[in-house]
């Protein structure tokens, strides 16, 4: 018989973070720095904690160029070739420590990640990125590359639940992905019916990763710099973000001008458009789980930056957190109705 769970989950719409006093006068007494000791890897990592996503769209060489410029993390995508890295490795080596290359689980995806490692060695972080992390197979997968990698920071998903996150860092991740259908462009929800609002998500996963001595990243559902604040304050330890960092100069995706104005093409990884690019169409066996969209052209990424993290250290300060580290402490989340906050930041209704 199905099991229908009657407790509440919600979304970082439903929810605003109320505000506490506070001992800071200004924002810039905020640190938005974290220093990370992973649990397998035992490797540490600084640097602000937001990351580009690993869409073709979102986690090109020219974003991670600027992004770590502020200390900013990317999370490459996987279709650059061996020879493309080598180049990003000998114009760009001060970024490397910022990036990660990322892979699916499939005997193809080892091999390239196992050439791209050898060619670029200074890589220490690599993303094992599936949309399906409750598969045996990809627990798997996570410990073979451990094995092979034992030094490398591993992150690793998409799940959406606390003991799936305790199985993926037991088999040897270090950071798992949290968010299964909440990105604009993702329609996995729409199709499949499958999904966890991800809020709560972030919540229950972070929960189960933290007593573990491991860390999780919220990706998708973030939508402005409030969510990404939120993100935080439900207690992630990084922030993913794609369409958030879409449509800018440094993204990736066709450039095309309507009616004098210029747009940018985005799209989820796992659409049409995506599949026919990389796989010459969809499956017979599967449905496209994403949708295309132009957005128009935003210019230069470094303004959405400096609008997200502005929003982050305002967030704190509200927060009484002189750390983000401290804003999972001093934030307590109240539930509002969901059209009148959507109204409130923004969002179509």
């Amino acid at each position: 018989m199905p099991h229908l769970d009657n407790d509440v989950k919600l979304d970082f719409q439903d929810v605003l973070i109320r505000p506490k006093r506070s001992e800071l006068s200004s924002r810039s007494e905020v640190s938005l720095q974290r220093t990370f000791k992973f649990r397998n890897s035992k490797r540490e990592l600084s640097g602000v904690p937001v990351i580009a996503a690993n869409m073709d769209t979102v986690g090109t060489f020219e974003m991670a160029s600027t992004l770590a410029k502020s200390e900013l993390f990317t999370a490459i995508h996987k279709h650059y070739t061996v020879d493309q890295w080598e180049q990003f490795a000998q114009n760009q080596p001060e970024t490397l420590s910022r990036v990660a290359v990322s892979s699916g689980s499939s005997e193809a995806d080892f091999e390239k990640l196992q050439k791209i490692l050898a060619a670029v060695p200074q890589l220490q972080i690599i993303c094992l990125d599936v949309a399906n992390g409750y598969s045996d197979n990809f627990a798997l997968f996570v410990r073979r590359v451990r094995n092979v990698y034992p030094n490398h920071v591993i992150l690793a998903g998409n799940v959406v639940t606390g003991e799936i996150v305790d199985e993926l860092i037991r088999s040897g991740a270090d950071v798992v992905k949290v968010g299964i259908g909440p990105g604009s462009v993702c329609t996995t929800r729409k199709k499949t019916g499958v999904g966890y609002p991800q809020l709560s998500a972030v919540l229950e996963c972070a929960d189960a990763a933290h007593g573990l001595g491991g860390h999780i990243i919220s990706d998708g559902g973030c939508t402005c710099p409030g969510d990404v604040a939120k993100a935080f304050g439900a207690g992630a330890d990084f922030v993913m973000l794609g369409g958030m960092l879409a449509g800018h100069e440094e993204s990736g995706g066709e450039t095309i001008e309507v009616d004098g104005k210029k747009y940018k093409t985005f799209y989820g990884m796992s659409s049409a458009t995506a599949m026919e690019k990389y796989h010459g169409g969809v499956a017979e066996y599967r449905a496209s789980e994403g949708k295309t969209i132009q957005m128009p052209y935003r210019g230069p990424v470094q303004q959405t930056i400096s609008d997200v993290l502005g929003g982050l250290r305002s967030a704190c300060t509200y927060t009484g957190s002189a750390k983000i580290k401290e804003l999972p402490r001093r934030t307590t989340f109240i539930r509002v109705s969901r059209q009148l906050n959507e109204i409130f930041s923004g969002r179509e209704v």
